[in-house]
């Protein structure tokens, strides 16, 4: 006889209460009242997900939430996204269009439908919108312009919903990006341990991504960085993976439904030169100066001036960069790097409960010798704490053995924040002497040639 069973109803998932969401979207309305909008058209997949637990990487194509004054939303996608509308988001079967996917359809053909069942059909009507969406390409975005024209006013609000709520995050955020930073601090330790002279870099690439899976983490919004040797300057992600050699630069991101913590670290191998000791040090001073310029009511421009002016007046002024970090928060592909960076002139003031990841990088051209230390911070009501909980070590065993007085506790996150099934890992630390690691060495470059 064939069994019977009964499968498990649906049920939605989502990872903040409706509350949550209503009281998000409660003072959206406020600002759209503010700015004196009628509606707002949302293309960017993290307002979707903010304000409605929208998770999909459909918005590659055309996909629109119409968000009125009154609160009323319409969710325009393709048909694969209805359901993945009803399984993680706040929205209903009738709050979603499907457009059409023929080829030669105006995938933006439903907007006007749309906002002409809200009210909206004259010049006098403001709709706000995110033109820096990945949705809205130059192509698209000039079909979407087209179709409204004399139906309202379109308003550049980019960065209306990230600058005024989305930089400053819930204690329910927070607990999600202190469990990311458990993850990523545990991913470098993982890394770390396989990462010897001679070890393949696919080996510490397993270890990062595997840590986080482990416990319950999503791929990040971009890739990760790991080169080591020569590459070990290189500040973005490219194909190809060898064994590592001198120096090891890793800077990666773990996400917890979508919110990421950062980290970066260059490890030096077979002993560390003067030149890298000595870049170590600075980085060092550089993130406490950086760390002190970031406090509330201050702008966030500062936290590059003090990152730069340490490093001009150490004599590393030619080999800093012209940013020291980014915002962090529920971000999608192509990038972790939220609105606004740490870079010169930023206006944007420092509020309690805003994340950044504090990159501190130096890159000398002419040795290809590579040194930073990064880390997720959070801004408190006088300054900021770091949500890393490893100190900035000179070598690899020395990072270990800093792991062994870690507690997972101390990371802030509660037990909502761990999944039934969740299986982290443990890893091994005994690995010799600490300190052996720690001696120094030089490198001929009298005939070396570097990439500059």
């Amino acid at each position: 006889m064939v069994p019977v069973r009964k499968p498990e109803s649906f049920k939605k998932a989502l990872h903040f209460t409706v509350e949550e969401f209503q009281e998000r979207r409660n003072r959206a309305l406020a600002l759209m009242e503010r700015e004196n909008l009628d509606g707002f058209l949302m293309t960017k997949q993290e307002s979707l997900y903010y304000f409605t637990g929208f998770d999909t990487f459909g918005y590659v194509f055309f996909q629109a939430m119409y968000f009125h004054r009154d609160g009323r939303i319409r969710l325009i996608t393709r048909a694969p996204d209805l359901r993945q509308a009803l399984y993680t988001s706040i929205l209903e079967k009738k709050d979603v269009m499907i457009r059409p996917d023929d080829a030669g359809s105006n995938p933006v053909a439903l907007v006007p439908e749309v906002l002409k069942e809200f009210g909206i059909n004259s010049p006098s009507k403001r709709i706000g919108y995110e033109p820096n969406s990945c949705t809205l390409t130059l192509q698209i975005g000039q079909l979407l312009l087209q179709a409204v024209e004399g139906l309202c006013t379109m308003v550049d609000h980019s960065n209306l919903f990230t600058r005024e709520l989305r930089l400053v995050k819930s204690e329910t955020e927070m607990r999600k990006i202190r469990k990311a930073a458990y993850l990523v601090d545990f991913a470098l330790v993982r890394a770390l341990k396989v990462a010897k002279p001679g070890a393949y870099e696919g080996d510490l690439w397993r270890e990062i991504v595997g840590t986080v899976y482990e416990g319950g983490g999503d791929d990040p919004a971009n890739e990760n960085i790991l080169v080591s040797g020569n590459k070990a300057v290189l500040t973005r992600y490219s194909t190809g993976r060898s064994r590592i050699d001198r120096q090891v630069t890793l800077e990666h991101a773990a996400a917890y439904k979508h919110y990421h913590a950062c980290l970066m670290r260059t490890i030096p191998l077979n002993g560390v030169t003067k030149l890298a000791r000595r870049m170590h040090e600075v980085n060092v001073i550089q993130m406490r100066a950086a760390m002190d310029a970031l406090k509330p009511g201050k702008p966030l421009g500062d936290v590059f001036e003090a990152y730069a002016r340490v490093a001009d007046e150490n004599g590393f002024k030619d080999m800093r960069l012209n940013a020291c970090g980014y915002s962090m928060g529920a971000t999608f592909s192509p990038t972790w790097m939220d609105y606004p960076m740490f870079v010169r002139g930023q206006d944007v003031v420092a509020k309690k409960g805003m994340v950044f990841f504090i990159h501190i990088i130096l890159m000398d051209m002419v040795t290809d010798t590579a040194s930073s230390v990064g880390q997720t911070v959070e801004v408190t009501e006088d300054g900021c704490v770091s949500l890393s909980k490893l100190p900035f070590c000179v070598t690899r065993r020395q990072t270990l053995a800093a792991w062994k007085k870690i507690r997972k506790q101390d990371y802030g996150f509660t037990a909502e924040e761990e999944d039934d099934g969740e299986n982290l890992r443990d890893v091994e630390l005994s690995d010799g002497d600490v300190d052996a690691e720690d001696y120094d060495v030089e490198y001929d470059f009298s005939e070396y040639q570097g990439a500059s």
